[in-house]
């Protein structure tokens, strides 16, 4: 049985990628591994849409999310947290833990925190040094308007941070257009690649911050250690340097591909999920949705957990769940990286035996059947799908 991983993160790798990685491990300080190191770098300028410089860091996206905060907002600096989700409730939480006081915008869990919301909360809090808020809440799928919020903290002395750790590479995302002051993104999903590292696009205002923070909290996460190594060429501390490496091909196929062609291909296996999910009788679950994943709620009479077992386990087909009070309530299926049309039809294909297999009253074949009518309509676009 064929194993496909259709969860929102890891996310599957490419071939050329992997083989990449089953190469002999090189020394790390070498002219060789701080070229592979620059070119990666600066292909990742073209992923963020950024000329800011990207700080590459050993470890998940939330270490991102957790040098965002350590090295911009000072203990006792206020943040305006937007929560949507669980990845929003961790920006609080990484708040919390630096000693950040925080302001929480919250709305229910498959909403979307709305630019009026953000208005209000800026005008209420004028002293507030950041404002963090997700791009693609990756638990309840809902896409944020970054954009809007940009313009709104632009104009205030507030940094904007964004977890983009699922919605980078996957759905429009404009770093320096929207005056996105700290962008963070993780390997693990839409980058192709392994988990094991993170990335921060810095902004020229999120740098001038992080001068004023003269005793950051922070060690292996300091920007200004890790900026200073950069500018020799190095790190200031060992780099996964083959995970690195292995990127470099990632990322040659996405430039190959060509982003907007990639926001374009998201969005139309965004539609068919949604379109797919709808035919069989499921509701969507985020109101506005984003185009990395695509959540539904799982239908009542039905367990949820036994539901994504057996994709499991009969059909060797791994979505993912809710969590914490969602669990069991909806299932998430990803389709960002390196998941084409037909793993996305696979997926929906396996939802609707499954389903069947549970007593649930469906016509089979009527989501597949919806989805495919979405992709056919892009047949005089040809699907560009990275190999």
């Amino acid at each position: 049985m064929k194993y496909r991983l259709l969860a929102p993160g890891p996310t599957p790798v490419p071939e050329e990628t992997l083989l990449e990685l089953a190469k002999p491990v090189k020394y790390h300080r070498t002219p060789e591994a701080r070229q592979i190191l620059a070119e990666v770098l600066q292909d990742l300028q073209y992923v963020f849409c950024t000329r800011n410089s990207i700080m590459p860091m050993t470890s998940s996206g939330t270490g991102g999310l957790e040098a965002a905060v350590a090295n911009c907002l000072p203990a006792g600096s206020k943040a305006i947290c937007l929560i949507a989700g669980r990845f929003g409730e961790r920006w609080r939480s990484i708040c919390k833990a630096f000693g950040v006081e925080t302001v929480a915008v919250n709305v229910p869990y498959g909403q979307a925190v709305q630019p009026e919301q953000l208005a209000a909360a800026l005008k209420a809090h004028p002293d507030a040094a950041a404002i963090c808020s997700t791009l693609s809440e990756t638990s309840t799928g809902v896409a944020h308007d970054i954009a809007a919020f940009g313009k709104l903290v632009a104009a205030t002395p507030a940094l904007l941070l964004v977890d983009a750790i699922s919605g980078l590479g996957a759905m429009e995302c404009r770093t320096d257009d929207w005056h996105i002051d700290i962008n963070v993104t993780g390997s693990q999903k839409a980058l192709m690649l392994p988990p094991g590292l993170a990335f921060l696009s810095v902004s020229e205002k999120a740098w001038k911050q992080i001068e004023k923070n003269t005793s950051p909290r922070a060690f292996y996460f300091d920007l200004k250690k890790m900026r200073n190594g950069l500018a020799s060429g190095d790190t200031p501390y060992t780099m996964a340097h083959t995970l690195v490496q292995a990127l470099r091909v990632s990322l040659k196929q996405t430039k190959a591909e060509g982003m907007e062609n990639i926001w374009a291909r998201q969005a139309r296996s965004a539609a068919a999920a949604r379109a797919g999910f709808q035919a069989m009788g499921l509701e969507l679950f985020a109101s506005r949705p984003a185009n990395g994943l695509t959540v539904a709620k799982v239908p009542e009479g039905i367990d949820g957990t036994v539901l994504l077992s057996k994709l499991e386990k009969q059909y060797g087909l791994k979505l993912a769940g809710g969590q914490d009070h969602l669990k069991g309530k909806i299932i998430r299926l990803a389709h960002m990286g390196y998941i084409d049309q037909f793993d996305v039809l696979a997926g929906l294909a396996g939802v609707e035996l499954a389903l069947l297999e549970m007593g649930y009253a469906l016509e089979p074949g009527r989501g597949l059947s919806a989805a495919q009518q979405v992709f056919a309509k892009s047949l005089s676009r040809p699907e560009h799908v990275p190999v």
